[in-house]
């Protein structure tokens, strides 16, 4: 297992182990977490241990031009009054994924420090927030992060109604030019609309 220093590098990515963990350890500094991201990889973690670092092969991703949206899901964007905004409340955007309960999880791995690592981000224009709106009240959202290069690495959503942050994720999909929306790893809500698993070297060819 490589154990990171205060040197700013990553090992190859072809040296994780099956289950995708690449490092252990640095830190979470700006220029540390722009490098990762530019290589494929992402830290997470929990609040009890050190900082880990991943690169998955597979990797999750969506192709806008595949997501799917059923047919209840539109009755529900044409019908909603939701309104959907970006980068107006990135902060709450997440701390409210941070304490999101989620099914077969304890805690969180949006722990404090890498709520301040990415508040520092999105204040350099790099990481982005979609918040979904019911009547001023803050119902659900996502962000991630935007390098510029055509690649949207999502990294966590919250919904505090039932399909508040499918609202928010397709109305930003629909709306923007991203090429490849990074998932990360499999869930079944995103295979829902559309999310598939591509190798980490085809991956990779996107980031560059």
């Amino acid at each position: 297992m490589h154990l990171l220093t205060q040197d700013l590098c990553f090992p190859e990515v072809s040296q994780a182990n099956e289950d995708g963990l690449l490092a252990i350890g640095g830190d979470l500094s700006v220029e540390r977490l722009l490098l990762a991201y530019k290589l494929g990889v992402f830290p997470w973690y929990d609040s009890e241990g050190p900082i880990l670092w991943w690169s998955p092969n597979p990797r999750f991703v969506l192709f806008p031009e595949k997501l799917k949206v059923s047919k209840s899901m539109k009755q529900v964007l044409r019908k909603t009054n939701y309104t959907v905004t970006v980068n107006k409340a990135f902060k709450t955007v997440i701390t409210a994924c941070s304490i999101a309960k989620r099914e077969g999880q304890e805690g969180t791995w949006i722990t404090n420090n890498m709520i301040d690592a990415y508040v520092k981000l999105h204040e350099l224009g790099f990481a982005k927030s979609v918040e979904v709106w019911r009547n001023d009240i803050l119902v659900g959202g996502l962000y991630g992060i935007d390098l510029g290069n055509g690649v949207f690495c999502g990294e966590s959503m919250f919904a505090k109604e039932s399909n508040a942050s499918k609202v928010g994720f397709i109305t930003f999909i629909q709306n923007t030019n991203y090429k490849l929306i990074d998932c990360q790893v499999y869930t079944n809500h995103l295979e829902s609309l559309g999310a598939e698993n591509i190798s980490r070297d085809n991956f990779l060819t996107y980031l560059k």
